[in-house]
């Protein structure tokens, strides 16, 4: 195993703030400070925010009538090695891909082929819904994907909040590269 200080840690998550851009229909994000060290000595934050807010991971269930929930995804799914490739890369096979420019549903055949447990980045709602029906797990609103080693191995976390019966959630997205 690689030593820590031998890694690079690239976050890709947008911060949480309110006001910031949602979803149209999403709820809006609220941070309520309900405790402060002044009143209660300690401080605590209320917060607000729709499952599929910032940089957020999708479950099946999101885009597919009965289909598994945060809950009943294996956290391997989660994680694990993976690529930012190019739609007309070769894209390796049993890694977690990723897309820096936009795409769509006519790539879906060729992701599928590759057989990721994951795919994020600039991907459309044709593509993520088409995705979700085949037991791909998407992740979306990622930052900084420009950072990211190019056609070369690195280690993805996007741990899921365990949300009973959830259709998403946001995570921390990190990327882990030599």
């Amino acid at each position: 195993m690689k030593e820590a200080h031998d890694l690079k840690i690239i976050d890709l998550t947008a911060q949480l703030k309110p006001g910031m851009k949602v979803y149209p229909g999403d709820p809006e994000v609220k941070i309520t400070v309900v405790n402060t060290h002044e009143k209660h000595s300690w401080e605590l934050r209320e917060l607000n925010v729709g499952t599929h807010t910032g940089t957020h991971v999708d479950a099946f269930s999101h885009m597919v009538e009965d289909g598994r929930t945060l809950d009943e995804i294996p956290l391997t799914q989660f994680f694990g090695d993976a690529q930012v490739v190019d739609p007309e890369d070769v894209f390796p096979k049993g890694m977690g891909l990723f897309f820096v420019s936009k795409v769509g549903v006519e790539l879906l055949e060729k992701i599928l082929l590759a057989g990721p447990p994951f795919v994020g980045g600039m991907i459309d709602l044709d593509l993520e819904r088409a995705l979700l029906e085949n037991g791909v797990v998407t992740y979306t609103n990622l930052v900084d994907l420009e950072l990211l080693p190019k056609n070369r191995t690195f280690t993805f976390y996007g741990l899921p909040l365990k949300i009973k019966d959830g259709d998403g959630s946001p995570v921390r997205a990190i990327a882990l590269t030599e």
